[in-house]
């Protein structure tokens, strides 16, 4: 072989292997847009991309004579940075108001001989639904801080891909008003025949502690969807006290997604919506 020809075969060989190193940065570059896109909020190929694909549904729980604490949220969560970050400072800001409150009670307690009963707080979030652009959750609650009973209450949040960040479901409307208007006579309908299906009858008297209908926007809504795409399914999560005495528990009222439901949505959300046909 020539000097010439050898140089050929080394150019040759050269190129081929620049091509195919080419080819496999585009690959690579490719897979990691795609991987990336599946973690909503993360920078691409970042440590916090890979954290978050690699996350996994987190629970926290403590037991100590001072207090029980629970608290806990799903995968999907997880693997939204931003979400993560806020229930994981949320969980911490719990616990603390816990762990003040339980400390300053025993405290009192021993002080004036009085026997201390753990104080405490059991969370739980879970996937109501989750669309190309929200992921809906829901919260239970149950708290103990030395009385008579415990006591249960909910919360809600939405997280919104589009603008990445945390949502409470009256935020995508016009006005809490407008809510209101659009909810409130189903909201009264819905109540009595709940009350009804547990053999409560339902005093309307104006004298009565339980006998005004509730104000929507006051209660946790929830919202969900039917399809993964639109959200269609409303709840309102209603603690005790509220609408009847402790006894009576909490309800959580379905309603219909109704025309007039949607029409109070804020022009950006209002699409992301699908009334009852």
């Amino acid at each position: 072989m020539t000097t010439m020809s050898r140089y050929r075969c080394a150019a040759l060989l050269l190129s081929g292997a620049l091509l195919v190193a080419g080819c496999s940065e585009k690959a690579e570059t490719l897979a990691e847009k795609k991987a990336a896109a599946s973690v909503p909020g993360a920078p691409p190929g970042g440590a916090a991309d890979i954290a978050a694909k690699a996350a996994t549904a987190s629970k926290v729980e403590e037991k100590t004579d001072l207090i029980e604490f629970s608290y806990s949220y799903p995968v999907e969560a997880a693997r939204i940075p931003g979400l993560a970050a806020w229930l994981d400072s949320d969980r911490a800001a719990q616990r603390g108001a816990l762990v003040d409150a339980a400390e300053r009670d025993k405290a009192a307690a021993e002080k004036n001989d009085f026997p201390y009963h753990a104080h405490s707080h059991l969370e739980t979030w879970q996937r109501i639904t989750d669309t190309p652009r929200f992921l809906s959750l829901s919260s239970e609650i149950a708290t103990y801080m030395g009385g008579a009973h415990g006591m249960q209450s909910f919360d809600t949040l939405i997280w919104d891909r589009k603008e990445a960040k945390r949502l409470k479901p009256l935020d995508m409307f016009e006005s809490a008003a407008a809510f209101d208007n659009a909810a409130k006579d189903d909201l009264c309908a819905a109540i009595e025949r709940a009350k009804a299906a547990r053999g409560v009858a339902w005093s309307r008297d104006p004298d009565s502690p339980f006998g005004q209908c509730p104000v929507p926007s006051a209660q946790t809504i929830w919202l969900g969807s039917s399809d993964g795409k639109y959200l269609d399914r409303l709840t309102i999560a209603i603690a005790p006290y509220e609408i009847g005495p402790y006894v009576e528990g909490s309800y959580k009222i379905n309603l219909p997604m109704s025309a007039a439901i949607v029409h109070a949505a804020k022009p950006d959300y209002k699409r992301d919506f699908l009334p009852l046909n």
